[in-house]
């Protein structure tokens, strides 16, 4: 697939925009999430930008609270051009002036793109469609999880693993539990009661997404809240997992794109966004991530499709308003550090 999507990709991009040429000495710097997101960020869209403009692509992986806290204390001088970020931490620093907004008529493939995608005063776009959901070893447990409750139950103490509150399957899980638990979003305090028992006891609270790839790997988790598209790049690499979207509904994720405000390299950073959007760059990456595209040209196929959730799955998600959660954010941490870690 990779050499199939290269080449054509390569060719369509030049002739959007321009052979290599005298910028082919720059370079763009890409806040990314690293592990197998960054490796198919480099073949989806690094290769074919790198061919169209001649310029390299240089990766700054880490999580979407550490990429945001990088641009705020950097606020206007960033040291990066472009910024993949999960859309509540988009929208606080699109709300705190951190990021520079998205010029449609710079960018080709803006049409092709849900119009739902797309931020307030388009500060961002959102690259894919993702979830948190309930991923597990299909070798070490009986019978698949189906719902939320099955990580607590005391069977499985010490072989969970959930996110820590700074990242995004984090703060995501507590508001499932707390919707599960029928409290409002305004207030956590049931998740908080109810998950932290469960952090105890976790074999981590992990702060990097790939951190649970290597508990899997030696054996000591069952069961994990976690990505599917992260999920499927482990299944391929042999890893025996499978993916649960719980009864009560998985979380629903926007992963975005943004250019922070001030980026040296502001011009290549909008061609960078177009390539990512354009719809080859969009099949090859969800296939290779297996998780959904943006552009509504896209139909994605191929054995791993089956991960992504399917319409009655997708319809129970819970998609959290963004500028709420942006608002909730500094509260629900805090109080995760004093009612949960402590």
């Amino acid at each position: 697939m990779k050499s199939k999507f290269m080449i054509p990709a390569a060719v369509a991009a030049a002739a959007a925009f321009g052979a290599p040429g005298a910028g082919s000495a720059a370079e763009l710097v890409v806040g990314t999430f690293g592990g197998g997101f960054a490796e198919n960020l480099k073949t989806c869209y690094a290769a074919p930008f790198t061919a169209a403009t001649g310029a390299e692509v240089l990766l700054k992986p880490a999580n979407s609270a550490q990429h945001a806290a990088s641009l705020r204390a950097s606020a206007g001088s960033p040291d990066v051009d472009v910024v993949f970020a999960d859309d509540a931490f988009a929208v606080q620093l699109s709300n705190e002036g951190l990021l520079q907004p998205l010029d449609r008529s710079k960018l080709s493939n803006a049409p092709d793109i849900l119009e739902a995608a797309w931020g307030a005063q388009d500060a961002y776009v959102a690259a894919m469609l993702g979830a948190t959901a309930i991923v597990y070893n299909r070798e070490t447990l009986s019978e698949p999880p189906t719902s939320w409750t099955d990580l607590f139950d005391p069977k499985y103490e010490g072989r969970v693993t959930i996110g820590d509150i700074s990242g995004t399957t984090g703060w995501q899980f507590v508001a499932a539990v707390n919707a599960m638990e029928g409290g409002p979003l305004e207030d956590p305090k049931a998740a908080l009661e109810k998950i932290r028992p469960l952090a105890k006891s976790a074999a981590l609270l992990y702060t990097q997404a790939d951190q649970v790839v290597s508990l899997f790997e030696r054996g000591e988790i069952d069961m994990a809240v976690w990505y599917p598209d992260r999920a499927g790049v482990a299944i391929k690499s042999g890893l025996p997992l499978a993916v649960a979207y719980p009864e009560e509904g998985a979380v629903g994720i926007r992963p975005t794109i943004s250019i922070p405000k001030g980026a040296e390299n502001a011009e290549l950073a909008e061609k960078f966004v177009d390539i990512v959007l354009s719809a080859e760059a969009q099949k090859c990456f969800s296939e290779a991530q297996v998780i959904g595209p943006v552009n509504t040209k896209v139909v994605v196929e191929g054995e791993y499709a089956s991960i992504l959730p399917t319409a009655e799955q997708a319809a129970k998600m819970l998609f959290l308003d963004p500028e709420t959660m942006a608002r909730l954010m500094p509260d629900w941490t805090r109080r995760w550090q004093r009612e949960v870690l402590r």
